[in-house]
């Protein structure tokens, strides 16, 4: 176990329950990458490829823990016989990878999602794209949402902020006591690919918008959609109805939660509180949170339901429309046991791995592969952190 391992699990993850987490130096790239395996109990686990700066190796592997376990938790609450996972790749600058650098550093990654042998099934996240999972899928079949015109789903960031507009409609209700979204306030943090796509979908819907970026060319969107620009900096304290986060995560701390002007923040970021006390100091303000694993969910449902399930859009839709009865489940069953809509998501996505995991014990086991790549017997789960070089 290398000292950076070791450092993420004792200071970032009180209580790890991973399956396996892999750091592999990059044979073509020598960047690292580590992939953590959160839970198989529901099927192949699935998650995201995220490639980006981190100020140091721990906080890259801490990064992939937190986001694999979410993962879990995403695909248990979306009623997906996915587990979870996530593959991080630590860049050494801020400087974006491109040409031949940036085709290693993907047949890297391709290897060591190749090696897992399916437990693992691959897509876009941030820093990476469509176009990059067809380099990836260069070294292995576990990828997915590779261009239309490479047989896959495509970019899944409109189908994200689907998702989200039907959980806001959720959130409204609980909040206000009606779904409509017309004439409500909104303040959208974020519009980049998924943030650009709600703000256009709240726009429709009648929505009045506050919007924030930390690129000044988003300013356009905008002017396009007559919505009012604040800084970045002072946009968490804008006075809006429903603050929806759609950038990086760690938004919510117990810095910021005493700023907010809004009953309720929803949105597509991942990670938005910085640790889980702080969904307390929102529910101690009256301030309803949706947690962001049911709100995000559009993408991977839309991304497994093309390429695995191969469902029509009449039944993609229909699932992206349930994201709003899972909220209101979540929010109803916090209500209930008085507690936060944060641990009433963990109980429900517990409960469902918990099923997953009892079944697979008595026989009735869900492959731990990509369907395309053939059937394959499980392997039992264990915590089996590992340094490799290939």
């Amino acid at each position: 176990m290398t000292a950076a391992l070791k450092e993420a699990l004792a200071l970032h993850i009180p209580d790890p329950s991973h399956e396996l987490v892999q750091v592999v130096r990059g044979r073509r790239s020598g960047l690292a990458i580590t992939i953590a395996i959160h839970s198989t109990a529901l099927g192949p686990a699935a998650g995201g490829c995220r490639i980006a700066h981190y100020p140091d190796p721990a906080a890259a592997i801490a990064d992939a823990l937190r986001l694999a376990a979410a993962m879990t938790e995403k695909n248990a609450l979306a009623g997906l016989d996915h587990g979870g996972a996530k593959a991080v790749v630590a860049l050494p600058t801020t400087t974006r990878l491109t040409g031949a650098e940036r085709t290693a550093l993907l047949h890297d990654l391709g290897d060591a999602i190749e090696s897992l042998g399916g437990r693992y099934i691959a897509g876009p996240d941030v820093g990476s794209s469509p176009v990059d999972m067809s380099v990836i899928g260069e070294r292995t079949t576990h990828v997915c949402c590779r261009p239309v015109e490479d047989g896959g789903s495509g970019d899944s960031s409109f189908h994200t902020a689907r998702g989200t507009l039907a959980a806001l409609g959720a959130v409204a209700d609980e909040a206000f006591g009606s779904p409509e979204l017309a004439g409500r306030t909104f303040g959208v943090i974020g519009l980049g690919a998924v943030g650009a796509h709600v703000a256009r979908l709240l726009d429709r819907a009648g929505a009045r918008l506050v919007v924030t970026d930390i690129n000044p060319a988003t300013r356009s969107l905008a002017e396009e959609l007559g919505a009012t620009w604040v800084d970045p900096d002072t946009a968490i304290a804008t006075e809006v109805d429903i603050l929806v986060p759609a950038a990086l995560g760690g938004l919510l701390t117990a810095r910021t939660v005493p700023l907010l002007r809004c009953a309720a923040v929803a949105g597509p970021a991942n990670n938005q509180l910085d640790e889980p006390a702080t969904a307390r100091l929102l529910a101690a303000r009256g301030i309803l949170w949706a947690p962001d694993v049911v709100v995000s969910a559009g993408g991977v449902i839309h991304a497994t339901g093309v390429e695995f399930r191969r469902e029509s859009e009449e039944q993609l839709s229909e699932r992206l429309a349930g994201i709003a009865a899972t909220l209101r489940q979540v929010f109803h069953t916090a209500r209930t046991h008085q507690t936060t809509p944060a641990d009433a998501a963990a109980e429900l996505a517990g409960q469902r791995v918990r099923q997953g995991a009892s079944q697979s014990a008595h026989g009735a086991v869900l492959p731990l592969v990509s369907w395309a790549a053939g059937p394959r017997q499980p392997e039992p789960p264990t915590f089996h952190p590992t340094t490799q070089k290939s």
